[in-house]
C-alpha cells in the first residue's frame, strides 16, 4: 500500500534514515494487522520524532485500535528506529 509522505522539520539525512527505518518495522508489523483484516499506512514523520500512521480496515474501526497503536505498533517502531519519540494516528 502507497501513501503520499511528507516529513516535516529538518530535511536532514537522518530524517531520511528514520523514514526508511520505520517503513521497515511497518512491513515487520503489517503481516499482524493485515491477519486481523487490517493495515497501516505510513502518513509522516514530523518534527520532534512523532511518526503520523493510519489504521485502515478492520484496524481502523476496531474498539482495540488505540491499545494495538500503543502496545504494538509504537513499540515496535520506537525500539527499532532510533528518534523516534511516538507513533500516533491521524483521522
Amino acid at each position: 500500500m502507497s501513501a503520499d509522505t511528507t516529513i516535516d522539520g529538518p530535511a536532514a539525512g537522518g530524517t531520511a534514515e528514520m523514514e526508511t527505518g520505520v517503513r521497515q518495522a511497518i512491513d515487520v508489523i503489517r503481516p499482524a494487522l493485515q491477519a486481523d483484516g487490517g493495515d497501516i499506512v505510513f502518513n509522516r514523520i514530523a518534527e520532534g520524532g512523532v511518526v503520523h500512521v493510519t489504521l485502515v480496515g478492520a484496524c481502523g474501526t476496531c474498539p482495540v485500535s488505540t491499545m494495538t497503536l500503543e502496545a504494538g505498533v509504537q513499540r515496535i517502531i520506537m525500539d527499532r528506529v532510533p528518534g523516534v519519540t511516538s507513533v500516533v494516528a491521524d483521522a
